[in-house]
């Protein structure tokens, strides 16, 4: 799969990402978020499992799927009060 996706990390992930948004290569997304780790080391390695993730604004957290080019990946970790 050719093209790029977004992702965009929230709150204690965009800590950790160091940024609010940058874009991957399309393909899978374990293979999105692997990459981010790889770009990120162990600060994304360690908030990632604690993070919902959804594709597209929908929740797809644990699910293998694809994300297609143009798609937008959100990171959010859990947020404190409510």
């Amino acid at each position: 799969m050719s093209g790029e996706v977004t992702v965009r990390w929230f709150g204690g992930a965009a800590e950790a990402a160091g940024a609010e948004e940058e874009a991957y290569p399309a393909g899978t997304l374990a293979a999105v978020l692997d990459a981010a780790v790889t770009r990120h080391g162990d600060p994304v390695a360690r908030v990632l499992p604690q993070c919902s993730v959804l594709v597209d604004g929908r929740n797809v957290t644990g699910e293998p799927v694809e994300v297609s080019a143009g798609s937008v990946v959100d990171v959010l970790p859990p947020f404190a009060g409510g």
